[in-house]
């Protein structure tokens, strides 16, 4: 019975791992909306902050990501990065688990709308300046985002890693007083391709380029 997930099965010297995507997700036309209206992370709407889901320090997936994008960020200078200076006098992460920043109620990272270097995530624009992918530069959960995996150990061995897109629950105790989250209702739905499309890059990067290339042709 058909239950809405895709499946793809490899296995590698790593070993057997089973990929159940979300269907309907991945060929909805979710896009992100941020600086269009995204209503943001707050306790109540707010888009004309821009901050999308930065308001919130992004949580980093271990302590070679954190030495990663502490490395980064020292590459940026005043002109791309709004919050230059208070890096350089406090560091650009904190906390336990390791976050970035948050500066004047959001990341350290995102520039304001106004600044003269370009609103948004600074890390994101010296990437795309430098004619790279905003995936090696940015943390893993902020370019990740929409898609979540769950993964799942098998009592064989193997293990079954469902992909879907972020839900409320997802946010954890964030998720309980957010106003909004931008894969419910319908307000983010507006891209003109679908998901396994506009995300090429990131699914790619997540999954590899085989299993990627698999799902498209079945998806599209």
């Amino acid at each position: 019975m058909d239950d809405g997930f895709e499946e793809i099965t490899t296995v590698d010297e790593v070993g057997r791992t089973v990929y159940r995507f979300d269907r309907a997700f991945l060929t909805s036309n979710w896009t992100c909306i941020w600086g269009r209206g995204c209503l943001g992370v707050l306790d109540h709407p707010a888009p004309e902050l821009e901050q999308g889901c930065c308001s919130i320090g992004a949580e980093l997936a271990d302590e070679q990501e954190a030495m990663e994008i502490t490395a980064l960020a020292a590459t940026l200078g005043p002109e791309v990065f709004q919050h230059h200076a208070a890096a350089a006098t406090g560091g650009v992460l904190q906390g336990s688990p390791v976050n970035t920043r948050v500066v004047d109620g959001a990341c350290i990272f995102l520039n304001r709308p106004g600044f003269a270097g370009g609103a948004g995530c600074a890390l994101h624009l010296q990437a795309e300046r430098r004619g790279e992918s905003p995936t090696e530069w940015k943390p893993s959960v902020c370019w990740q985002l929409p898609v979540h995996v769950d993964w799942v150990p098998q009592p064989d061995g193997s293990e079954v890693a469902t992909v879907r897109g972020w839900t409320r629950a997802d946010w954890e105790e964030e998720g309980e007083t957010m106003a909004w989250c931008c894969t419910e209702g319908d307000l983010a739905y507006v891209g003109d391709r679908p998901v396994v499309e506009s995300l090429a890059v990131e699914l790619t990067a997540m999954f590899g380029t085989e299993v990627y290339v698999e799902l498209r042709q079945r998806l599209t």
